[in-house]
């Protein structure tokens, strides 16, 4: 019951997972900090929704920053293509 009250008073969970992407994109403000804290204390799903928020961010860094270096050419493509024929028995 006191983590209702506390979902529906102090901070809900669509404005948790708003604070959640403007502190990715941004600094927010200390008590948003605070209120998003208690927030992510009490709500599992808000903090599953963070983890995962943190992984896609550290992999798209990974992507970006490997962008440059990572050179594909036509036979990769080709061997990739072959191998999902292979697996759907289509070729």
């Amino acid at each position: 019951m006191l983590k209702k009250l506390i979902h529906i008073i102090f901070l809900p969970c669509s404005e948790a997972t708003m604070l959640m992407e403007k502190r990715n994109a941004e600094n927010i403000s200390p008590k948003e900090n605070r209120k998003l804290s208690l927030h992510l204390a009490i709500c599992k799903w808000c903090r599953a929704y963070k983890e995962k928020l943190e992984m896609l961010d550290r992999m798209l860094e990974r992507k970006l920053s490997n962008e440059n270096q990572v050179e594909i050419n036509e036979s990769d493509i080709q061997y990739v293509k072959e191998k999902v024929l292979k697996n759907l028995d289509i070729s």
